[in-house]
């Protein structure tokens, strides 16, 4: 499993994508763009929001990438470990009305419905006093 610790800034969101994509094996690198808009997505939710009352002192948060089989197919896995206040973006985030047109739209709300629609599976957990996220990408039907 390769694994980075990146302070809970955003200015460190280049060095995950870095990380993303010495992990991401051969045949999953089509995948890349969608892979990094995906994780970019999750640290500012996790940056803002487990941490929003700590947003001055200096924390960490881990990033992890493995291959593993969901439901006998090969899934590139990503998971972020963080030790902020319990946050589970995919229930705490509003579900945004896609309806309306974007200039009648709230600024934000559209991160974690764009991780929903780009993964194949997503889970949250907190033990510990830790949150842990996970993301399983699949290859498109047509690159199988």
């Amino acid at each position: 499993m390769l694994r980075i610790k990146i302070p809970t800034q955003l200015v460190y969101l280049p060095d995950v994508n870095v990380f993303i994509n010495k992990a991401l094996p051969d045949e999953f690198k089509c995948i890349s763009p969608q892979v990094e808009l995906a994780v970019e997505e999750l640290l500012v939710n996790v940056f803002s929001y487990a941490y929003k009352d700590n947003m001055e002192k200096l924390s960490e948060a881990e990033v992890t990438c493995r291959m593993v089989d969901f439901d006998d197919t090969p899934c590139f896995c990503l998971a972020v470990l963080d030790w902020g206040q319990p946050f589970n973006p995919f229930s705490e985030a509003p579900v945004p009305d896609t309806e309306l047109d974007a200039d009648e739209r709230p600024i934000g709300g559209l991160g974690i419905f764009l991780i929903k629609s780009m993964v194949a599976h997503y889970s949250y957990s907190y033990l510990n006093k830790s949150n842990f996220i996970e993301l399983y990408f699949t290859l498109p039907t047509d690159s199988k």
